[in-house]
């Protein structure tokens, strides 16, 4: 196999550390204040009356989110909670880890997916689905860009190229096929590395472990450049709100879709780089 795993980003292409399940395994995330079965909290939330400006007080939500979107996701779930006093329990992974949990598990209530696509393998596991914000995929560099790469082809030149895994993750995938469709992708398969999430990619750019790597728009951090954005275009995803049949709760799923869509939980995803739908 010609892929190699990246798992941290202080981490050199010739000398790749495996960090073993820790990186791949599922993480639930509780929101602060709250127990993960919804226990009771005496009756007030930072002082408020629970029981009056709370409706879903006492309910709960299980959501897998695509881990590259946890940043907003979390102020998401924040301020659905803090307003209903519904929790929310978050699990983050990449998709092929959570479409396996889903299809073996029979439970959760709503995915946070990174493509429509990934949530066509649920099959009978998927109720609904609702377009929620566009992930743009793009180019990126070390802001030094060692290697001049300003174009897909370019990549034929880089030694070090950083990708999210092709097998488990939409932005791999859009990787693979943004290089197929330049002719590159056989060429430079003994130079590429792979990563579990999107956000590993541009933390490794930053840290100068890499001459390029492909990842969403909103990853880009501090260090890293875009490059030949017009190029990516072509492979934008658009992120759903996939209702699962296995949902526990259908008032509080109900609610909390209806929010996803509003214009208080747009604007949380365009203040993190989203463009939405």
């Amino acid at each position: 196999m010609f892929r190699h795993e990246l798992t941290h980003p202080a981490i050199t292409r010739r000398g790749l550390l495996r960090l073993g399940a820790a990186a791949s395994l599922l993480s639930v995330w509780a929101l602060p204040g709250c127990s993960g079965n919804g226990a009771d909290d005496g009756g007030t939330n930072g002082g408020k009356d629970v029981a009056s400006s709370a409706p879903l007080s006492g309910k709960s939500l299980n959501v897998y989110c695509g881990a590259g979107m946890a940043e907003p996701f979390k102020e998401i779930a924040q301020r659905f909670q803090d307003e209903t006093g519904c929790t929310m329990n978050v699990t983050y992974a990449n998709a092929a880890q959570i479409a396996t949990q889903i299809r073996e598990s029979g439970t959760g209530d709503l995915w946070i997916a990174g493509s429509v696509e990934e949530t066509e393998r649920l099959g009978d596991a998927l109720a609904a689905s609702t377009d929620l914000v566009r992930h743009i995929p793009v180019l990126a560099v070390p802001s030094s860009n060692p290697r001049n790469i300003q174009s897909i082809v370019d990549l034929a030149n880089a030694d070090a190229i950083l990708i999210g895994d092709p097998e488990s993750t939409p932005i791999g995938k859009v990787a693979r096929a943004a290089m197929t469709k330049a002719g590159i992708w056989d060429e430079v398969q003994g130079r590429v590395s792979t990563t579990t999430t999107a956000p590993q990619i541009s933390a490794a750019l930053a840290n100068g472990q890499g001459d390029a790597g492909i990842v969403w728009k909103e990853n880009v951090g501090e260090g890293v450049s875009i490059v030949a954005e017009s190029d990516m275009e072509p492979f934008a995803k658009t992120v759903p709100a996939a209702e699962l049949s296995g949902a526990s709760d259908g008032e509080a799923l109900s609610e909390f879709v209806g929010f996803l869509t509003s214009d208080e939980a747009r604007k949380i995803w365009e203040s993190h780089g989203y463009e939405t739908v």
